[in-house]
């Protein structure tokens, strides 16, 4: 599901550290299919590929991309997000810094990931540091996990969150809910369906990880998740929700 927030601040990319374990836990992971589309795209394999997982967070994205074979370096700006990444990934370099100042020499990768992470970045900045540490040909690959608005309960609960945080309706403008690429790079997307069953709790969790419910901390926040349980209670009555998904992907070879 998409964070409803219609705008971005530091404040709310920092606030993760608040919820790191939570995060690790309860946000879902992405389908192997990413990673087969990311090697399509790039135009070559991920094995044995210099990679940089820009805002890797708990390293959701980086444990499948090690997993792949990838030489893979993380690069995190959050205390309690880089914490959780190293108590789950000890082996994984990882290294301080953000997209906007990579910690990372001139040449250095074959690719550059954001897993849920480049709509934290300012891409006048994001995108020159992106370049400047990619070889000649490499790629940089971005991508979103979002609620599939087709599943008619899935839309109705983010209809609901855009309500509860005044967002914008979809199309309206850009922002949470809408991906806008940054100019200067020919990407290629790729729209990948899955989904995930887990339960109940681990559901209302993840949505609790939203940037905007940390923002306004968890008395605010049972306004919502309070009367969505009951809501997802009666939908899902075994007590297991299942997620229906889109990653959204895009490529360049900026």
């Amino acid at each position: 599901m998409t964070p409803p927030s219609p705008t971005r601040s530091s404040a709310q990319a920092r606030s993760f550290d608040t919820a790191a374990a939570v995060y690790a836990a309860a946000r879902p992971s992405y389908p192997p299919s990413l990673l087969d589309a990311v090697e399509e795209l790039a135009g070559f394999g991920l094995a044995g590929s210099r990679v940089a997982d820009v805002g890797a967070g708990t390293g959701l994205g980086t444990v499948l991309l090690h997993a792949r074979g990838a030489r893979v370096t993380a690069v995190e700006p959050g205390d309690g997000m880089a914490a959780e990444f190293r108590r789950a990934l000890p082996g994984v370099p990882l290294v301080r810094g953000d997209g906007d100042r990579l910690p990372l020499r001139s040449g250095s990768c074959d690719v550059v990931t954001y897993a849920q992470a480049w709509h934290w970045t300012d891409p006048e900045r994001s995108l020159p540091e992106a370049r400047r540490v990619l070889r000649p040909g490499g790629a940089l690959a971005l991508w979103w996990n979002d609620s599939d608005a087709s599943v008619p309960w899935a839309a109705g609960q983010d209809a609901r969150l855009r309500r509860f945080f005044g967002a914008p309706e979809p199309g309206e403008e850009t922002g949470a809910f809408a991906r806008e690429l940054p100019a200067g790079a020919d990407f290629t997307t790729r729209r990948l369906p899955w989904s995930r069953r887990v339960p109940l709790d681990v559901h209302l969790a993840n949505l609790a990880s939203y940037s905007d419910f940390l923002m306004i901390g968890p008395e605010a926040a049972r306004g919502f998740l309070d009367p969505e349980r009951e809501r997802l209670a009666a939908l899902f009555p075994d007590g297991v929700v299942e997620e229906p998904y889109v990653v959204s992907l895009a490529v360049a070879h900026p």
